[in-house]
């Protein structure tokens, strides 16, 4: 069987002959880190991205047979994007910058998570109507048209992997936009349709990308958002409100998928993301993906046992075993093959595995994962 077929009949609870082993990339400091160690060539990471010719070559070497996130898609963000602007530089090396999103953030010396927010530039409807409106409109030049009307022939029939065409974001990527704190003002602001007409106007234009991709027809295997609107103790915003924004978004993009035969919806968000489950499935998201396990444990059993058979998973393995030894990698394969058994479920680390994980581990990890029983 090809990983294509595999992937899609495990998602369709039909027959495979075994399991394949899917991962969801590295930290880019990871891949140094083993070419320090001597484990890797330096050319072997050299223009890694996910799904790339590098990627896939990586695959080889540690033995899993495809990356998850591999889809593609259109230039769906804010478009022109902000001037990249270095706006402050403190004594102790600490950068204050605005992204592309117009996002104020302040860059740490030597810390490679997350920047820290400072301050943004959408906090009100005079800055949405003049900055933001225009740069959240569909134009011809976010489709590579031509790409996609050869995209069968030079691309699809030349993978055995499942590819996704990549739908974007209803909330994730306007949480970007606004910061958290500016999110959490605009929940709440005096102008009570702002935030509704943001996440309308982005998701305008993101329906428009994904309807100009599919009408060309091209083949995918799966639909997949970007979402990241939950932490480690759940929902980042009012979970009501969420729906009564988002709701409809996710209904129209999913229908559209349907219509061209695409009936797995994948979604990616991190933490614990049950306050909003119900939004995504009931709007025709079926697949959650990484399904972190954090502190607070395994989310996929809990979701299958209130949603049955058509919620489906990626995901959902503690990559932190990775970090450990193979005891810990073979009591994560143990707890994997029990949640497998529920069918519709494709093991995968719960994110990009981080520095510190270990090689040999990983190797490990991927000849055993794929002698799951299913």
């Amino acid at each position: 069987m090809t990983n294509r077929e595999r992937a899609m009949n495990i998602l369709h609870y039909k027959p495979v002959d075994r399991m394949p082993a899917v991962h969801f990339g590295y930290w880019p400091e990871l891949l140094q880190e083993w070419v320090d160690q001597g484990k890797l060539p330096p050319e072997a990471i050299r223009g890694w991205y996910d799904g790339g010719p590098a990627d896939q070559a990586l695959d080889k070497i540690l033995g899993w047979d495809f990356n998850w996130n591999h889809c593609c898609g259109s230039a769906n963000g804010l478009m022109p994007g902000f001037e990249h602007k270095v706006l402050e530089v403190f004594p102790d090396g600490t950068r204050r910058e605005m992204d592309g999103n117009g996002l104020i953030q302040r860059i740490h010396p030597g810390v490679v998570s997350i920047p820290e927010e400072d301050d943004y530039l959408l906090k009100d409807r005079e800055a949405f109507e003049t900055l933001y409106r225009p740069k959240m409109q569909y134009r011809p030049e976010r489709v590579n048209l031509e790409f996609y009307r050869q995209f069968n022939e030079n691309v699809y029939e030349k993978t055995d992997t499942p590819i996704g065409i990549h739908l974007g974001s209803v909330m994730g990527e306007i949480r970007s936009i606004t910061s958290l704190v500016g999110l959490s003002y605009l929940m709440y602001d005096e102008d009570e349709d702002l935030l509704a007409d943001i996440v309308d106007t982005y998701a305008e234009m993101q329906y428009q990308c994904a309807d100009a991709i599919l009408s060309t027809g091209a083949k995918f295997d799966f639909g997949h958002y970007w979402e990241d609107i939950c932490y480690n103790s759940g929902s980042l915003m009012s979970p009501e409100i969420f729906d009564e924004l988002c709701a409809k978004h996710y209904k129209r993009r999913n229908d559209l998928c349907h219509k061209h035969g695409i009936d797995i919806i994948s979604l990616d968000c991190d933490g614990v993301t049950r306050q909003l489950l119900p939004t995504w499935f009931e709007n025709g998201v079926n697949t959650m993906f990484p399904i972190e396990i954090g502190t607070w444990g395994d989310q996929f059993g809990p979701a299958r046992e209130k949603y049955g058979t058509e919620m489906r998973g990626v995901g959902g393995m503690d990559k932190t075993a990775l970090r450990k030894d193979k005891a810990a990698v073979d009591r994560e394969i143990e707890r994997l093959t029990r949640l497998s058994a529920l069918g519709g479920f494709i093991p995968c680390p719960d994110h990009r595995l981080m520095p510190g994980t270990k090689f040999e581990l990983v190797q490990y990890y991927a000849e055993e994962v794929k002698k799951i029983k299913l």
